[in-house]
């Protein structure tokens, strides 16, 4: 919608065609299918779930990449594997599309505002000459090198947001055991030294016990294993992160997967032997 909103012509396609109707009633081209978009535009812009999902819509037989012409630019935004996305530099490569690896980082609210933040890396040129379109839907772009850099670099990011789920739950664990209000407990930290926009974000949720999915537990632990994926392939020790995705696992296993991430706050209240206090 930012991408329309910016005067740019947009043709769009989604497997759950019913996705698409408010882009057509703004404005937006539907395609009838993947062969039909990708042979048509100039710039693809693709965000998926996992990569398994890429490598079907990307690399598959009926992908993307068998129908872009040569010369046409793939902006590739998922938070996936080095390797998938390496995957898909080579036979950009070969086919003569320029490839860029652009993750995001940001909420569906900043992202329905135009304000997430980009991550990039991939050819400096192509980078550039797509900065109108960034511009559109980033309130902060950054390049961070030819490689894969984005996709290592979007992993620790996402790690770190894990990390404040578990650490905001045994705090607000530690708190509560010991007398201490829910409320004025997360007024304080949101205005104490460890306050980031993500807890001033979450805040609200938090005193309210309200984990309506923004990013739920099964995405976060996806991303948890890409990461320590990535951790061992370059022999980094990541102990921190393999004790949190425990975590997820555990939440999963109760029926807690679909719930938004901070979950992670009621689990450790639940081992402390609080409930909705």
């Amino acid at each position: 919608m930012n991408i329309l909103r910016a005067g740019h012509d947009l043709t769009v396609w989604n497997r759950s065609p019913e996705k698409c109707k408010n882009l057509r009633a703004a404005g937006a081209q539907v395609a009838r299918d993947m062969k039909s978009l990708a042979a048509n535009v100039d710039i693809l812009f693709v965000m998926l779930s996992d990569d398994a999902a890429l490598q079907e819509v990307v690399l598959g037989a009926n992908g993307v990449l068998a129908y872009l012409p040569a010369g046409s630019v793939l902006v590739e935004m998922s938070t996936v594997s080095v390797a998938v996305s390496a995957a898909i530099s080579e036979v950009a490569k070969a086919k003569k599309i320029q490839y860029l690896s652009a993750p995001v980082s940001g909420s569906v609210a900043l992202a329905a505002a135009g304000e997430l933040t980009i991550l990039a890396s991939g050819n400096h040129d192509t980078y550039q000459s797509l900065q109108p379109v960034l511009l559109a839907i980033s309130a902060a772009q950054f390049y961070v090198g030819e490689a894969d850099h984005a996709r290592v670099l979007k992993l620790a990011i996402n790690m770190m947001v894990g990390f404040s789920a578990a650490m905001m739950g045994e705090a607000l664990s530690l708190g509560l055991k010991n007398g201490l209000d829910r409320t004025t407990m997360l007024e304080v930290m949101g205005a104490s030294v460890i306050a980031s926009p993500l807890i001033g974000y979450k805040l609200e949720a938090l005193k309210a016990c309200d984990y309506s999915p923004m990013f739920d537990v099964s995405q976060m632990a996806k991303d948890f294993d890409l990461a320590l994926e990535a951790g061992r392939d370059s022999d980094t020790p990541m102990p921190l992160a393999a004790l949190v995705r425990e975590g997820w696992s555990a939440l999963i296993a109760s029926g807690d997967g679909k719930e938004d991430f901070f979950k992670y706050v009621e689990m450790a209240a639940r081992s402390a032997g609080l409930h909705n206090e």
